[in-house]
């Protein structure tokens, strides 16, 4: 296994036993999601809200991804935060879904 571990946990990435980088969609949406996403802040859909979230999950996938990373209503491209990788963020939307099921 490399040796990138403490590396990877320091910008919130995950090694995988065969060496590769997996997103942390819970390290992500802490440092990109959670200002808005917590509070509802600007008609964002709260994390947990199974009822805000759930026509949103029925549209599919692609689409929160496609929102997520290009931006929608107020959200900006990425939530603002463009040095994230697209991997980065649907790993975020992963883990809010997760979360609001």
């Amino acid at each position: 296994m490399k040796k990138l571990t403490a590396i990877a946990i320091c910008t919130g990435l995950m090694i995988t036993a065969s060496g590769s980088v997996l997103a942390d969609g819970a390290a992500t949406y802490d440092k990109a999601c959670k200002a808005c996403h917590m509070t509802g802040a600007a008609g964002s859909p709260k994390i947990g809200d199974k009822a805000a979230w759930e026509p949103r999950i029925a549209q599919g996938m692609d689409t929160l991804y496609n929102s997520s990373i290009k931006g929608k209503g107020a959200m900006p491209p990425k939530g603002g935060q463009m040095q994230l990788s697209d991997d980065e963020i649907k790993a975020a939307v992963d883990y809010m879904v997760s979360q609001s099921k």
